[in-house]
């Protein structure tokens, strides 16, 4: 997306918005701003939030229309064209970032016999580990929808940068792909322009508490799940097929090993962000028993390495017992050279 010159306002809160000049509603209305500074807007030069209801949106296009003489005296100023990219504009605007408080985080930490992905996972691993894996991940409880859960992204520092909701089915522990429950924001449903949000890695407030490998899953649910059978890794999640690879900190890996599980289907996209990674001195590989070995079915579902790990039952000495009955974690395990953990 470009950034232009001529850009509204951002916002951390509706509050900051004004009244609109149309429907005189408050906390609705964001004025255009200049981001060269040469040039201040009118206040009726802006747009209404209300879309349907008022639809008011007086660009500086028309401003300029309605106003030759304005855009003379800009044009005699810096001699731009109007409106023109500007590349450092979102630089220009760029403020401290927007966070959560640590306080709501906590309080979304509990409520959970209504939170049909602890329920799934409490059904599969048991009481104390899904408690434990929903606690220290940060998965909480959401309002939203009445079963949902909210995976907020902590980053290294121990902030929250926002809350991602998925809503799952309690049977299956499958997201929801019907129309109603699409995946949502923290910050959008708090109406916190994202251009104050920046996201980070789920489960990237671990990496500062041991200097284990990292393992980087695309799901948060696998990522809850992996963790619970392989904790010799510290399993971080990007949330998408791209997600947090694209503009990782990479001084997060400083110094650590950095192996990538791919769903199924997505090996060579994945493959290309290991490739990437090493060529900014990240000891990065991807896994690839997965796409060598999966049946067609299994690549029609785009299966990842928590649907696999789900086949094997917890309870019968975990990694031992795993490593006996399927051959794709023994060779994991072999080739990162990871310590079998007695119960």
């Amino acid at each position: 997306m470009k950034d232009y010159r001529f850009t509204l306002k951002p916002y951390r809160t509706p509050a900051d918005r004004l009244e609109c000049p149309h429907c005189h509603q408050w906390h609705c209305f964001s004025p255009y701003i200049d981001t060269e500074g040469m040039i201040a807007f009118p206040a009726y030069v802006g747009r209404c939030n209300h879309e349907h209801r008022c639809g008011y949106h007086y660009t500086p296009r028309d401003y300029f229309h309605d106003h030759p003489e304005a855009k003379a005296e800009l044009l005699a100023k810096d001699a731009a064209p109007i409106p023109r990219p500007c590349h450092s504009a979102r630089q220009h605007l760029a403020a401290e970032p927007y966070y959560f408080s640590m306080e709501l985080v906590a309080q979304t930490e509990g409520h959970y016999q209504r939170n049909n992905l602890y329920l799934f996972l409490e059904e599969r691993l048991g009481t104390e580990a899904a408690l434990q894996l929903t606690k220290k991940y940060h998965a909480g409880t959401s309002r939203y929808w009445d079963g949902a859960t909210v995976f907020w992204q902590v980053d290294a520092a121990q902030r929250a940068r926002t809350g991602k909701i998925i809503y799952y089915d309690v049977v299956t522990g499958h997201r929801a792909q019907d129309a109603e429950h699409h995946v949502t924001w923290l910050h959008s449903l708090r109406h916190i322009d994202k251009e104050w949000i920046t996201q980070c890695f789920f489960g990237e407030h671990l990496l500062g508490k041991s200097d284990k490998p990292v393992a980087i899953v695309e799901s948060e649910k696998s990522c809850l799940i992996a963790s619970f059978y392989i904790p010799q890794f510290t399993w971080i999640a990007t949330g998408g097929k791209d997600g947090m690879l694209s503009k990782a900190n990479l001084s997060l890996f400083k110094d650590r090993k950095v192996i990538l599980f791919p769903d199924l289907g997505q090996y060579d996209n994945w493959l290309r962000k290991a490739a990437e990674l090493k060529v900014r001195g990240i000891d990065a590989s991807c896994y690839s028993y997965l796409e060598d070995h999966a049946t067609e079915e299994e690549r029609k579902a785009g299966l990842d390495i928590a649907d696999y790990l789900l086949t094997e039952d917890p309870r019968k000495g975990v990694l031992r017992d795993m490593i006996r009955r399927n051959p794709a974690i023994g060779l994991l395990v072999e080739k990162l050279q990871l310590e079998i953990v007695d119960e």
